[in-house]
């Protein structure tokens, strides 16, 4: 069976838990989209990490974990991770990668830099992982795809083209000095020796596995409001982060995709800009950060402070819609347990009348929030394992939400570690 894990709204949902979670019965992990440019934290036995480019299977020791040809692969953080894992206990970690996957180029990162910096106040809040120019330059066909390595003729080749057309920009337009392609090559060429082992052709081992009845998991990387076609434009990201894309981004045949674990949050969070409904501000947001998650809320990735919301039903909703979900998880509820109330976003106010429709996004920045008043629990339900064992209040605010999205809850999940779960 083929399941999709991927998250609602905006990212920073718990994903990378429930696929640490579910990893345990796979036989396959992929991730299908995005870089390095976010984090999937999970806690577990070997205890706390943060992964960003490295599929969240990779503690479990049997179990594949694959870099689909869907990601912008940055080989040196590859390296670095791997080198994080093993110095952590993780001694073997099985990793293929594809032999189609595309090449994150140092110039990615430094192009996404110089343009956030000319943008300045109209930046889109990037992590400057070069995830932009990366996939700019794999659909305008200038990339280099992972198998290129093995040809340096055709490397080099490519990577010269790729420098004659950024220099133009890098000269003019951001008054910076001017690539060397043969100092790329270099750079780039000292990586093959070390990722051979792990390149294979992932979409012919893929099919068979799916052949073979074997359970698969696609990790999807940050949200549905995120998806450069369906969410709040131009703040997403740069490749699409449906479960409709992880079949593409993997390998797989569209209709092999049997479940979709769509990760919703307790409350609301987001790093990056763009429009947020329900966002909260000052004392009120800065509690809800630092009680957030086992660390608080702030970026795997950058570090940032996430910006604070109570949980948006009609966001969510949508996201919920937009993925196909079979079944959410409801993460991080245990965070809520010091609020006498809890807001809902249950609805937007646009113009004066009220709607439960996600709209686009300049109707989505002159939105306000229609709040639902929920009465609190007021006590830890961490470590309670059974649905009926929770507070009344708090089974109350989970059916509440379920009845609003349309969806069926089917995981709480009350904590950041791994057996700190609920199933419905």
């Amino acid at each position: 069976m083929v399941k999709a894990i991927v998250g609602a709204c905006w990212g920073d949902e718990g994903k990378g838990k429930i696929t640490d979670m579910l990893a345990s019965n796979a036989d396959i992990v992929i991730r299908f989209q995005g870089g390095s440019n976010a984090g999937h934290t999970i806690i577990n036995d070997y205890g706390k990490f943060a992964l960003h480019q490295m599929p969240s299977g990779v503690f479990n020791e049997n179990t594949v974990n694959i870099i689909g040809p869907g990601v912008a692969f940055n080989i040196p953080y590859f390296i670095k991770e791997m080198n994080y894992l093993k110095e952590n206990g993780i001694k073997n970690p099985k990793v293929l990668i594809s032999d189609r996957v595309q090449l994150l180029m140092p110039y990615h990162i430094l192009l996404d830099t110089y343009e956030e910096a000319r943008l300045a106040d109209k930046k889109y809040g990037s992590t400057k992982s070069g995830i932009a120019p990366f996939y700019s330059d794999k659909y305008a066909k200038t990339g280099i795809q992972i198998c290129h390595l093995f040809n340096e003729e055709i490397l080099r080749e490519r990577i010269e083209a790729a420098c004659e057309i950024k220099n133009v920009l890098i000269e003019h337009l951001y008054h910076m000095p001017k690539l060397n392609p043969e100092e790329i090559f270099n750079e780039v060429i000292q990586y093959r020796d070390l990722i051979a082992p792990y390149i294979i052709n992932t979409t012919e081992y893929l099919n068979k596995a799916v052949k073979e009845g074997k359970n698969i998991l696609l990790e999807g990387q940050l949200g549905a409001l995120k998806d450069p076609d369906h969410g709040i434009f131009p703040m997403t990201t740069s490749s699409s982060t449906l479960a409709g894309f992880g079949s593409i981004g993997a390998g797989l045949p569209a209709h092999s995709i049997e479940k979709v674990y769509t990760v919703a949050k307790a409350y609301s969070s987001a790093v990056g800009e763009g429009a947020f409904v329900s966002e909260i501000f000052g004392d009120e947001a800065q509690e809800l950060r630092l009680r957030g998650g086992d660390a608080g809320e702030f970026g795997a990735t950058t570090g940032r402070p996430r910006r604070m919301g109570w949980f948006d039903c009609v966001a969510t909703r949508y996201g919920c819609m937009l993925q196909g979900t079979t079944d959410v998880a409801f993460t991080a509820i245990d965070v809520l347990g010091y609020l006498d109330e809890i807001p809902v976003c249950v609805g937007y106010e646009i113009d004066g009348e009220v709607t439960k429709e996600f709209p686009v996004t300049p109707l989505l920045e002159k939105a306000k929030p229609v709040y639902k008043v929920l009465p609190g629990w007021k006590c830890d339900i961490r470590g309670i394992s059974k649905y009926e064992d929770l507070p009344e209040n708090a089974r109350n605010y989970v059916e509440f939400i379920e009845k609003e999205l349309g969806f069926p809850i089917t995981i709480v999940s009350n904590g950041p570690k791994r057996n700190e779960i609920i199933f419905r």
